[in-house]
């Protein structure tokens, strides 16, 4: 008989814990109590039973906890035993059925979540990358004398001074600079710019009807006055970039730790009196 109040006891212990909204991931993440809640819902003792499924009902509120609790070895098969048991009293078999219902949706959700970020990344892309999005375009840039770092920085520094220019990026091996700029911005104002250093000299790289790639050079006759930024914000140089010292971050750790004695003790419990 002891035992069983030992049993009701811890048992009712982990029901009012698992009654708090801020305990219920804590209870799932722990090692032993949600495998002996099911053990609980195996218990000889009815009342036993029964505040192991309020315990379980309220974890399952907490939709984070329902994938593992489904997957969790005995779960579902201890459901269906005492929904199907002919001795357990008709409100427990209700509850029992609730928690099987619930726990049993949790992979047609997770399915559905991921459906549905799928296709919600599927329109993103459609929205940047498609042909919809009429406010850029991209000009493929071949720059002769982009042989090195001093090179490029020049010409970084003449694409930045042109208005109109969204971003760019370069393939140094094959000396190319992929330039997002405006709409309304023409090609031959990034030539101006580049071909004014006197040691760049750039060509407009565009697709060949045979599907191949010609170059198109930019004549001096074609030069277009440039509209600059007057405005161009300093740059912190990468050696002494704040993002660069590891070493100063700092993370809080132990947070749900501190507070989970009642974890470990309900646990070690457990350990102790089943075997599992």
């Amino acid at each position: 008989m002891s035992g069983e109040m030992d049993a009701l006891a811890i048992v009712n212990q982990l029901r009012d814990l698992a009654a708090d909204p801020l305990n219920r991931r804590a209870i799932v993440e722990d090692h032993g109590c949600l495998p002996g809640l099911i053990l609980f819902l195996d218990h000889t003792n009815p009342q036993v039973v029964y505040s192991a499924l309020l315990a379980v009902r309220y974890l399952a509120e907490c939709r984070a906890n329902r994938e593992k609790m489904k997957d969790e070895l005995g779960m579902m098969l201890s459901l269906q035993n005492v929904m199907q048991k002919a001795t357990s009293p008709g409100e427990t078999k209700l509850l029992a059925s609730e928690v099987y219902e619930i726990l049993q949706a949790a992979g047609k959700e997770e399915a559905e979540q991921a459906e549905a970020a799928a296709a919600s990344c599927r329109r993103k892309a459609q929205f940047f990358l498609g042909s919809t999005n009429k406010r850029a375009k991209t000009v493929v840039l071949h720059i002769e004398g982009l042989d090195d770092s001093a090179r490029r920085g020049m010409c970084e520094e003449a694409l930045l001074k042109i208005r109109g220019v969204i971003s760019f990026t370069f393939q140094m091996a094959v000396k190319r600079c992929v330039v997002r700029i405006r709409s309304d911005l023409k090609a031959e104002a990034l030539g101006t710019a580049i071909n004014s250093t006197k040691v760049l000299t750039a060509q407009q790289v565009l697709k060949a009807e045979d599907g191949g790639e010609r170059m198109v050079p930019f004549h001096e006759g074609e030069a277009l006055a440039v509209e600059e930024n007057t405005d161009i914000p300093d740059y912190l140089p990468e050696d002494e970039s704040p993002s660069q010292d590891p070493d100063k971050a700092v993370t809080r750790v132990g947070a749900i730790g501190d507070g989970s004695g009642w974890l470990s003790t309900a646990a070690n419990f457990l350990t102790r009196s089943f075997y599992w």
